[in-house]
């Protein structure tokens, strides 16, 4: 039996995760120390991601040929427009944000490339493409909840990505790329893992420009 997909490119990612949880962002929200205004831009940032990310998972929605495809990419996007972006405007009320403002690049290279991906490749790949984001967030989540103190600034982060719900979404959307690699070729699957690994390179990046407040400065 061919492994599943989702074993063998979580494998290969475990060293960039490592890096991730290692990350200064990422070890200082853990530990409630990371500055409100790195936290104020990384929010700014992601809630510019979030509304291309749904748009790409209703791109791929539209290119799906089963129901069941259809209906879970779409219940997805809807999840991440409604749920994540509440959590970004309870920020944003607390923080006084009125504007997200501009992507920076890391932000507008990731979107573009979902976006590219969600519209031109495969539709396999656009899933893998877009796995990243799902998946790593979770074990991020479920990363710095096992330590993180109740009285965190950032709680309202940390427990949405390691709620159980947002878990069992994940589960839903990798058991369906597993699906559609397992019926596809071996180019299909090796081109998978592919924009996997890019688009896991694009969140360390995402996090490594939100701590060093990059944006378009040469």
């Amino acid at each position: 039996m061919t492994e599943k997909f989702s074993h063998i490119v979580f494998e290969e990612v475990q060293p960039l995760l490592s890096r991730i949880y290692k990350h200064p962002f990422n070890a200082e929200l853990s530990l409630g120390t990371l500055s409100r205004e790195r936290f104020k831009g990384y929010i700014r940032q992601d809630s510019l991601y979030l509304v291309d990310f749904t748009r790409a998972l209703a791109m791929s929605a539209s290119r799906a040929t089963s129901e069941k495809a259809i209906g879970l990419l779409l219940d997805l996007a809807q999840g991440v427009l409604f749920d994540e972006r509440a959590l970004h405007e309870r920020y944003f009320a607390e923080y006084g944000v009125s504007d997200a403002g501009r992507a920076n690049r890391t932000c507008l290279g990731y979107t573009s490339y979902l976006l590219y991906a969600a519209a031109c490749l495969d539709f396999g790949e656009a899933l893998a493409a877009l796995l990243p984001c799902f998946w790593i967030y979770r074990e991020v989540g479920n990363h710095i909840a096992k330590t993180a103190a109740s009285d965190n600034p950032y709680h309202l982060w940390i427990e949405t990505y390691s709620d159980e719900s947002f878990s069992e979404k994940v589960d839903a959307y990798v058991e369906l790329v597993d699906l559609v690699a397992g019926e596809g070729s071996s180019a299909l699957r090796d081109n998978m893992k592919k924009h996997f690994m890019t688009a896991s390179m694009f969140e360390y990046f995402f996090w490594d420009d939100a701590y060093k407040m990059n944006d378009w400065e040469m």
